[in-house]
């Protein structure tokens, strides 16, 4: 057990959510590491410090999932901070360059597989993790839990005829779409708790997930996921929203 607020980062064995964990790490909490790969995890544990913990997590996997919560219960009875950051932007296939995969990923030539692989990540993995750590949140005196998002999810946004990146809105936007969706409906749902529940959008941060080909770092991509995880009783909840206020929804 622990008198540190205790959070779990979903994916943080890198990009902007290692870089969350280490920021939060940096505000007194515990840390979770949330990886796939156990040892991709602890490597990232050990260079964040000694308040994060590798925690072996594929968000795709049910078994994992709650071993995952069955071990916070274990150690730490509780869960106050949830940062769902996991998130994939194509499967993924060896030797294919990236354009050609943001291409592959229209929906007007996408494989159905393909779109159920972004989706099963990006949607029901953020379904199935909160499912499962709601217990836990319960548990904490101010549970939080931040989405990770994007303008490129953002229907407004992207209704915009002015808009040029519109043209590749396709099955990872899609999955953005409802993963903000996703949110909105827990939030609704825990609204009377003391649960809150927000979306935080990174902006084009460089990570694994664009080819680091983003214009932000991954400290000016977590900044507002943190502000999220560590905002007090009169916070918001059900919002979607970056460093510089409410984004269109």
């Amino acid at each position: 057990m622990t008198d540190k607020k205790v959070a779990l980062v979903t994916g943080a064995n890198k990009g902007i959510g290692r870089q969350i964990a280490k920021d939060l790490t940096a505000e007194g909490l515990l840390v979770l590491v949330g990886s796939r790969d156990p040892d991709k995890g602890q490597e990232a544990a050990e260079e964040i410090g000694a308040d994060a913990r590798a925690v072996q997590l594929d968000v795709t996997d049910q078994a994992s999932i709650g071993a995952a919560a069955e071990r916070i219960r274990a150690e730490f009875g509780r869960l106050d901070v949830l940062v769902n950051n996991a998130g994939i932007s194509h499967p993924g296939r060896e030797g294919e360059q990236f354009p050609a995969l943001v291409q592959s990923g229209l929906l007007t030539q996408a494989p159905l597989e393909d779109v159920r692989v972004v989706f099963d990540t990006n949607v029901f993995g953020v379904i199935a993790v909160t499912q499962a750590m709601l217990p836990l949140l319960r548990e904490a005196p101010a549970g939080r839990i931040v989405q990770i998002g994007s303008t490129g999810g953002s229907l407004t946004w992207n209704s915009d005829g002015e808009n040029e990146h519109r043209s590749m809105f396709g099955a990872y936007s899609a999955s953005k779409t409802a993963a903000h969706a996703v949110a909105l409906a827990f939030a609704f749902s825990l609204q009377d708790t003391n649960i809150k529940v927000n979306i935080a959008c990174p902006g084009f941060t460089k990570t694994a997930l664009n080819d680091f080909r983003g214009t932000r770092s991954v400290e000016e991509g977590a900044r507002e996921a943190v502000r999220l995880a560590l905002i007090g009783p009169d916070g918001p909840t059900g919002t979607f929203s970056d460093e510089n206020g409410p984004v269109a929804w």
